[in-house]
């Protein structure tokens, strides 16, 4: 008689998945491993599935953080950043992150969510968080927007976003799923096979020749690097030209990093300085790498080359957009490195061209420039400004990063401060807004937990992203965040007294910032100019985070697109 044999057990039924899940395994076969956000009761299907899967989730504590950090992540790592928020209020609170994204070309994939479809479309249903047309809102702002009606539409909406984050040029998109949609159950295999790889504009060769020509026969020889540098990762082609041609560099506040910069040929980054700008016009052939010669990079629209401008440029909108220029639609690294093969080719015309006893010695040119820089600052009693930017360099480690916000300290930093590493200096000078440092270090600090990170704010601006500190200890992310406290927004003081004489609405009322952090389990001290270096090189060793508080009044360098007088 035979033994029965026991019934075979059912097979474990499988997790319900929703669209959340298909959102959530489109991010992590595109290559995500961190997302960041807020959750709303719209977007709770997405942040449900989170928990069902690998991605990490760094939480802010308002939406507009969230996108800043999101946006430093995306600059630190070169690559996307995807941002989770909710429909309405929530979706809207990332507008001036997203318009910070999109002038600094960091690729942010923000992912928000929508009311039930039967309220979109402009229908006044009376949804909560209901807009007649919420992607509206972002067109003027983001690279792209997608809208999802299906979950079946989801992987493929999710990839195409992806893919137009990181094309050149880089830059935040929107997509927006209805609540319904990321809440029903789907019945499909899991998102395992997804393919967003990024377009880049390849130099033409033509024109590249035509820039190869001009720059090796050219005497005086000049480089302005931009941002677009730094983002297309091509520093080492941009040193191999400049060597190559013998010709002087000066960096954008965008592109600070791009060459070294205590390098011979280095003119860093003194451009609000009129002796830096007639430089710049009395290059022969100037070449122009990763800007659109905008407000800041042409000090305020004084710059007015007298030679022939060869520009370099990803996005197309930028290029020729202030000056005529031989205009080249490419990658930076991509054109670069096209630029450094034609001109080593070209090497007898190059060579002819750097020794005429005629032309100048760009090494001596250099060295020139810069003290008159330093003649200039050194009649305007600005001893306190140099010194605790000084400090600050002294603490902070070779090549770790810093993130600032718009605050006195700031600008000082775009003109004079040297980086001492790539891709190592963050701030929001791309569209302007208040509140960019403390959330943009944790952005950092979340991408490489190991090493540390300084944020640098006003007290008028830190007040935007005091909420923050919870979510630096939440995840205990090692930022240090030095708040230089003058008692209002400094330098609109300084703004509306040149210009009527005297200041309003610039003074404000503030916490003990030191005490307020303590209050969240943050380690916080009070410093001077004279402990400053040595209170931020100790909280910047220690683990986690921590604030460093200057009761400090910073003043700005005179400007000198008010004048003609270089020295004024």
């Amino acid at each position: 008689m035979s033994t029965p044999q026991p019934s075979p057990k059912p097979s474990p039924t499988p997790a319900p998945r929703s669209g959340g899940d298909l959102v959530v395994e489109s991010l992590t076969a595109l290559g995500a491993s961190t997302v960041f956000g807020l959750p709303g009761q719209h977007a709770l299907g997405v942040f449900d599935a989170l928990r069902r899967s690998a991605l990490r989730y760094v939480g802010l504590r308002v939406e507009n953080n969230a996108g800043f950090a999101a946006d430093a992540y995306a600059r630190s790592t070169h690559g996307v950043a995807p941002l989770l928020v909710s429909t309405g209020p929530g979706a809207l609170m990332t507008l001036p992150a997203l318009q910070e994204a999109a002038a600094a070309s960091a690729a942010v994939l923000a992912i928000g969510s929508q009311v039930p479809s039967a309220g979109v479309g402009g229908g006044r249903h009376g949804y909560l968080h209901e807009l007649t047309d919420q992607s509206a809102s972002f067109r003027g702002v983001v690279k792209s927007v997608h809208t999802v009606r299906t979950a079946s539409q989801i992987p493929s909406a999710v990839a195409a976003a992806w893919e137009s984050a990181h094309s050149a040029p880089h830059g935040p998109v929107w997509l927006e799923i209805p609540q319904d949609v990321l809440l029903a159950e789907v019945d499909v295999p899991p998102v395992t096979g997804l393919d967003a790889a990024p377009k880049e504009p390849a130099p033409r060769p033509e024109l590249v020749a035509a820039a190869a020509d001009r720059l090796t026969r050219a005497r005086r020889p000049v480089i302005l690097a931009g941002g677009g540098v730094v983002r297309a990762g091509a520093e080492a082609e941009l040193l191999a030209l400049a060597e190559r041609l013998r010709a002087p560099v000066a960096t954008t506040f965008g592109g600070k990093g791009a060459f070294p910069w205590e390098h011979p040929l280095s003119l860093q980054s003194w451009l609000e300085d009129r002796h830096t700008t007639s430089f710049l016009e009395d290059a022969d052939t100037l070449l122009v790498v990763g800007s659109g010669l905008g407000e800041l990079s042409s000090n305020y629209h004084t710059f007015r080359p007298r030679g022939r401008v060869v520009q370099i440029e990803a996005d197309l909108g930028k290029l020729e957009s202030n000056h005529a220029a031989l205009g080249i639609h490419a990658d930076a690294r991509a054109a670069l490195g096209a630029l450094v093969e034609e001109v080593a080719a070209r090497g007898a015309a190059g060579a002819g061209a750097a020794a005429d006893p005629e032309a100048d010695d760009p090494e001596a040119a250099v060295r020139g420039l810069l003290a008159r820089v330093r003649e200039r600052l050194a009649g305007q009693h600005l001893d306190l400004e140099q010194q605790v930017l000084a400090s600050v360099r002294q603490a902070l480690p070779d090549g770790a990063v810093s993130c600032w916000d718009m605050t006195i300290l700031a600008y000082w930093a775009w003109s004079a401060f040297d980086p001492r590493g790539t891709n190592a200096l963050h701030s929001a000078q791309g569209a302007g807004g208040l509140g960019y440092g403390f959330p943009a270090a944790l952005g950092v600090a979340a991408a490489d937990p190991a090493r540390p990170v300084l944020a640098v704010s006003g007290d008028g601006g830190a007040m935007y992203s005091i909420a923050e500190l919870a979510t630096a200890r939440q995840y205990d992310l090692p930022v240090t965040w030095l708040i230089v406290d003058d008692g209002g927004y400094g330098i609109l003081r300084e703004y509306m007294t040149d210009a009527f004489g005297a200041a309003t609405a610039t003074e404000l009322a503030r916490p003990d910032f030191a005490a307020l952090a303590g209050s969240f389990g943050v380690p916080a001290v009070t410093t001077s100019p004279g402990r400053l270096a040595a209170d931020l090189s100790a909280a910047l060793a220690a683990p986690g985070p921590s604030v460093v508080v200057l009761p400090a009044r910073l003043r700005m360098f005179a400007p000198t697109h008010l004048t003609a007088d270089a020295d004024a």
